[in-house]
C-alpha cells in the first residue's frame, strides 16, 4: 500500500504543530517508561480526553477498551506515574510517556507490565 504525502503529511512529520493522529476508534498508542532509567513500565491507549487530561494534570490517563472509560493511573491503588515528558513519533501516531512512578506500573504489583520474558513457548519471570 503506498502512501502519498499531502502538505498535512509533511508539516504532521516535519513541522512544530502537534496534531495526534488517533485510529479509527480514536485512540492512540502510549509506551510509558520511567524517566529514571527508560525502563518500559507499561502499555496503554489514550484518546482525545486522556491526552488533554495527562497534560493538564501531570499524571497519565488512559482510555479503557475493555471497560470503555477513561482513568487515571493510580486512582484506586494510589500508584500514580508522573508525566516528565512525552515524546511523539514521526506521524504523531504512538507516544512515549517518561513518567515518575509512585509504585509499581502494573496491577499485579510488579514494577513493569513487562516481567516475563518468552523463551521457546514458555514464559519466564523477570526482575523488573
Amino acid at each position: 500500500m503506498s502512501h502519498t504525502c499531502t502538505n498535512d503529511d509533511d508539516d504532521r512529520e516535519q513541522g512544530s504543530r502537534f496534531a495526534p493522529r488517533f485510529d479509527a476508534q480514536g485512540l492512540i498508542s502510549a509506551i510509558v517508561v520511567d524517566a529514571a532509567n527508560q525502563q518500559v513500565l507499561m502499555f496503554a491507549f489514550m484518546n482525545a480526553d486522556a491526552l488533554r487530561l495527562t497534560r493538564e494534570t501531570g499524571f497519565a490517563h488512559f482510555w479503557s477498551r475493555s471497560r470503555q472509560g477513561l482513568w487515571k493511573k493510580g486512582e484506586t491503588s494510589g500508584n500514580t506515574l508522573k508525566v516528565v515528558g512525552i515524546l511523539v513519533d514521526c506521524d504523531q501516531d504512538a507516544l512515549v510517556v517518561s513518567v515518575e512512578p509512585q509504585g509499581p506500573a502494573c496491577h499485579t504489583g510488579e514494577t513493569s507490565c513487562f516481567y516475563r520474558r518468552l523463551e521457546a513457548d514458555v514464559l519466564v519471570k523477570v526482575r523488573t
